[in-house]
């Protein structure tokens, strides 16, 4: 019988994630592509229905926005892991998701950023995405317990996709035809069309963030704050809004 020292580690989130992106069987080429050629970057964190780490995860998304290159011939993703979050339902995966994008959105306003030119604000409208560092992305929640098998990672992790990449795409013709070809295998891995896809401009995109089937009823739980202005006049109080508390 092997000494308990002799068992091989168990692989990290990096390692589990990458080996879910190569799996035969997972639709997204995109993010395929994205792991082949170097251009997917990860991040391991904590828990995601706590607010201790909304400000490291502010700064790296910062920086991944800052070296995107919108031309890229592939997309570039930001993939963050929480491998202590215990396993939720979609209901309560989709609160802890919009909590924590609240709270970056809330670093976002206290650094003075201001919201992407590129779309709105207002998650009720058909051209909302959310804005980090000035720039729009598009977020994939993943969780174990995901109905769709697409989404249903070991662990809950967010995804993040450039929307000034996805136009690009657009625009040279690259986009239809990558966006055919996973949802046919998504198909083919589900045995059913996803009933939230969403093209931009055709419906709510906050409402596909967390995988979780909704209604035309659903009410997106986010709300945009003005940024402050930077840098702060020494006659002005500093602003008096509590930071977010963790999600229950």
């Amino acid at each position: 019988m092997p000494r308990p020292s002799d068992n091989p580690p168990a692989p990290d989130s990096e390692t589990r994630f990458e080996s879910f992106v190569q799996d035969k069987a997972f639709p997204c080429v995109g993010a395929k592509a994205a792991l082949v050629r170097g251009a997917l970057e990860t991040k391991t964190l904590g828990n995601l229905q706590s607010n201790a780490d909304d400000l490291a995860l502010w700064l790296a998304l910062s920086d991944f926005a800052a070296q995107l290159e919108p031309g890229c011939m592939v997309v570039q993703s930001f993939v963050v892991m929480f491998p202590d979050t215990p396993d939720l339902s979609e209901t309560a995966f989709e609160h802890a998701l919009w909590a924590r994008l609240q709270g970056l959105h809330y670093i976002d306003t206290q650094m003075g950023q201001q919201w992407s030119d590129d779309t709105s604000d207002d998650p009720g409208t058909n051209n909302f995405s959310l804005s980090i560092a000035g720039e729009s992305f598009f977020v994939i929640g993943l969780h174990p317990g995901a109905s769709r098998p697409a989404r249903r990672f070991d662990h809950a992790a967010l995804v993040f996709n450039s929307n000034a990449q996805f136009e690009a795409l657009r625009a040279d013709g690259r986009y239809d035809q990558m966006k055919r070809i996973i949802r046919e295998r998504d198909e083919a891995l589900a045995g059913s069309i996803n009933p939230m896809l969403r093209d931009f401009g055709q419906g709510s995109e906050a409402a596909q963030y967390s995988g979780r089937q909704v209604g035309e009823d659903w009410q997106c739980p986010f709300s945009a704050r003005k940024p402050v202005e930077l840098p702060l006049k020494p006659d002005l109080p500093l602003p008096n809004e509590p930071l977010m508390k963790a999600a229950s």
